[in-house]
């Protein structure tokens, strides 16, 4: 009979401090907040804080890349 292969989580990449791309606000915990926006461009992962996702709400919703607004 043979052994089960032992399964290993996949290693979590080091802990970064979450930064909005747009004013530079860090979120607290090294976690993304749930009121934070998260978005792709160009092929990057970019974080927007509360305060710049409520304010550019309309450019976000037309899905322009945040180098237009």
């Amino acid at each position: 009979m043979e052994s089960p292969k032992a399964t290993h989580p996949p290693e979590e990449p080091a802990a970064e401090a979450v930064v909005c791309a747009r004013c530079g606000t860090a979120a607290e915990g090294g976690t993304v907040p749930l009121t934070w926006l998260s978005a792709v461009e160009d092929g990057r992962r970019l974080h927007f804080c509360e305060t710049c996702a409520r304010l550019h709400i309309r450019a976000i919703e037309s899905r322009l890349d945040s180098l237009w607004w």
